[in-house]
């Protein structure tokens, strides 16, 4: 641990004095952490706030809730407010209602007395909290279990035949020789140049025709072929030996055979990079999704946040809380996938 510590505080000035380059290094280290988990730590932050505190200016880093009380002859308990009396004292108060720019309130020790008070001259009381609400409505409540079900299936099966139909065209691709093979592959490159909005319309008349509107195949099929998978593929494929594939012919294997033994396990590394941007690509999807499917219960995580945005009223506590809810299986895959790549890389190798 010395031996860490020591290299992260190491000074390019003699004698352990500070250079200018050092400085220079931790702002920039320091400014380049900030950039980069600030908004993430916001985010998480922000979930646990209430609508009112979300809306508050100056915005707060740290989540509060309001402390209410129990006050006699009142159902409910009544929020509490730190309030400058027209005296200049300053007392806990309970708010029964506010009209306007008056709030109405009352001590909580003596109910029978209401006090006007400026709403400019009151002030929340409030302690560290979490709005764990946030997370448990919308999962029990407003069935978004379900449409996190559904996002796993659309992800992991769109995955999983992604990486099959593009390993097996990279391999023909990378590993035959035949005519128009170049051609072949320049024009899959080609079609990267395609915006999907060009063939949503066509897209969606293919769906429809094959009865798969409205159903999450109908969200998964249409996207398991990827040009950027072939190429990546079949560019990692070409740096293995020929040589190795004629070794395993002459040992009578089959084409399928040197395909799944040898092909694959060896371009892991590169199937695990594609992996990860299946994963991202069809997780975050919200276009595709959303033309596909109009029933509630085939939503996706993305098209099931929308519901949040309506015209009038954005529940921006919700879309907090369940985006928080939809980045940690990505980030759990990646994490878990990259290990998996370096390890890879470094035990690929043929004897």
């Amino acid at each position: 641990m010395s031996r860490i510590l020591t290299f992260v505080f190491r000074r390019r000035g003699h004698g352990g004095r500070w250079h200018w380059t050092d400085i220079a290094t931790w702002i920039w280290l320091i400014g380049g952490t900030i950039l980069m988990f600030g908004p993430a730590l916001w985010l998480v932050a922000s979930s646990f706030k209430g609508p009112a505190q979300l809306a508050e200016f100056p915005p707060t880093l740290l989540p509060y809730i309001q402390q209410t009380a129990v006050v006699e002859g009142y159902d409910a308990p009544l929020p509490l407010y730190t309030a400058t009396l027209e005296d200049g004292s300053v007392e806990v108060l309970a708010e029964i209602r506010r009209i306007g720019v008056n709030s109405q309130m009352v001590d909580p020790e003596n109910p029978g007395e209401r006090i006007n008070v400026n709403i400019a001259d009151r002030s929340p009381v409030r302690e560290i909290g979490f709005a764990t609400g946030n997370y448990v409505e919308p999962l029990v409540a407003n069935n978004f279990l379900r449409f996190l079900w559904n996002s796993v299936f659309v992800t992991t099966m769109a995955t999983l035949i992604t990486l099959l139909t593009n390993s097996m065209a990279a391999f023909a691709l990378s590993k035959y020789r035949f005519r128009g093979r170049d051609a072949v592959m320049l024009l899959i490159v080609a079609t990267l140049m395609v915006p999907l909005s060009v063939i949503l319309v066509p897209l969606y008349s293919v769906v429809n025709a094959t009865g798969l509107l409205n159903t999450l195949w109908g969200v998964i099929l249409p996207t398991v072929a990827t040009p950027t998978g072939v190429f990546l593929l079949r560019q990692y494929m070409l740096t293995i030996p020929d040589e190795l594939l004629e070794a395993a012919r002459m040992d009578h294997a089959s084409e399928w055979q040197i395909y799944w033994r040898i092909v694959l396990p060896l371009a892991a590394p590169a199937l695990a990079v594609l992996a990860i941007f299946s994963v991202v690509w069809r997780w975050n999807d919200f276009l595709w999704p959303l033309i596909v499917l109009s029933q509630r219960e085939h939503y996706t995580l993305q098209v099931g946040l929308n519901t949040y945005a309506g015209e009038l009223n954005v529940q921006w506590h919700y879309i907090l809380a369940m985006t928080v809810v939809t980045m940690i299986p990505v980030v759990l895959v990646f994490v878990f996938l990259q290990r998996f790549i370096t390890t890879g890389i470094a035990g690929a190798g043929i004897k």
